[in-house]
């Protein structure tokens, strides 16, 4: 089955590169490109960027295995995800207009994955919010996070001169992002952030601290791979001392998007644009656990874009036609849009997502 989900991994990412090359697109390069060429990242275009797909030496499988295995971590470049701050006495209340989590509740330093919505009911991504103290900080998808800015926009617009909010968005499009991810990911970056305890840092918490002798980046716990791990925001001209400082740790690997990917799937983790898009809602999508049970103030409340369109006034799941599950078991990879019938091969059920 690991065999399979290496395969499904480069033919969607061949595909990817695929859609990036045709169009024509300029890609741009992250401020850890040179340092991906010298330690022999197979560079390919990827949501607007060239990013490794994997490294000379290692290869998909191993970079997947040494996520996995007791004590090891492995570091990905994720600086094409976009991050966001948010500004004003107002702005979580607009955000609780655009995504359908409980903001509101969030207590300085915590965080969670939310939906961002549409007047249809569908995603238009999926994003990580914190609670920053002074700010919200949001990190979006690399592919999506301009289509996500104008959504914002479009109703941000609306709530400042209609309704008088105050309310501000911040796109750092010079700030990097490093993943950490795997069992040995805590016990590496202790070695080098002494200031945070990270037997007590709970997931999706995130903080402000001195990495590596570098001030002000942001340590969030959370990830893409199943595993323990860390999110690390840095500004672009320290990114490469930082990068340089956790690969010098012996537990610690670089590692490409086709284990990225490879790992997600075996967890089990929404890929948008594959598994959720925007005609697709929180139940179909088997997300509702992001708005909270039927008695939760957001079920409740609702007042988030598309919310009618799946959810009763009383708060209560409207029944979909179809849903995603997870199947297994499969001899050979199943490739995305795959059709899935009954046994009788007469009954079309589905289509295959990931």
């Amino acid at each position: 089955m690991i065999r399979n989900v290496f395969k499904r991994s480069e033919y969607q990412l061949k595909n990817v590169q695929k859609q990036f090359l045709s169009s024509g697109e300029k890609l741009e390069k992250t401020a850890f490109y040179d340092l991906h060429l010298s330690l022999g990242g197979k560079m390919v275009p990827f949501a607007g960027y060239e990013l490794p797909v994997q490294y000379e030496g290692y290869g998909v499988k191993k970079e997947h295995e040494w996520t996995r295995s007791e004590g090891k971590a492995s570091l990905f470049d994720v600086s094409h995800m976009g991050q966001i701050n948010w500004y004003g006495k107002d702005a979580v209340k607009f955000i609780e207009k655009v995504v359908c989590g409980d903001i509101a509740s969030l207590k300085s330093g915590e965080g969670k994955l939310s939906l961002i919505m549409n007047e249809n009911g569908g995603i238009m991504d999926d994003t990580v919010i914190s609670n920053a103290g002074e700010f919200i900080y949001m990190v979006v998808n690399g592919a999506c996070k301009h289509k996500d800015m104008e959504h914002f926009n479009k109703y941000m617009s609306e709530a400042i001169n209609k309704e008088g909010l105050d309310v501000t968005m911040e796109y750092m499009h010079d700030q990097q992002l490093l993943a950490l991810q795997g069992p040995g990911a805590a016990s590496s970056l202790s070695t080098l952030c002494p200031s945070i305890d990270f037997n007590k840092m709970p997931f999706m918490a995130g903080t402000i601290a001195t990495v590596a002798g570098i001030d002000n980046c942001r340590v969030t716990r959370c990830g893409y791979t199943g595993e323990d791990g860390f999110e690390i925001s840095v500004n672009f001209s320290n990114a490469p001392a930082l990068m340089e400082a956790l690969l010098s740790h012996d537990a610690i690997n670089p590692c490409g998007l086709g284990a990225r990917d490879s790992l997600r799937l075996e967890a089990g983790l929404c890929l948008y644009g594959n598994d959720l898009d925007e005609n697709t809602n929180p139940v179909e999508g088997a997300l509702t656990w992001t708005i909270g049970g039927p008695k939760t103030r957001r079920r409740k409340e609702q007042g988030f874009l598309g919310a009618d369109k799946f959810l009763t006034s009383e708060g209560k799941l409207i029944k979909q036609q179809r849903k995603r599950i997870g199947i297994a078991g499969m001899k050979a990879p199943a490739r995305d849009h795959t059709e899935i019938y009954t046994s009788d091969g007469e009954t079309l059920l589905g289509q295959v997502t990931s």
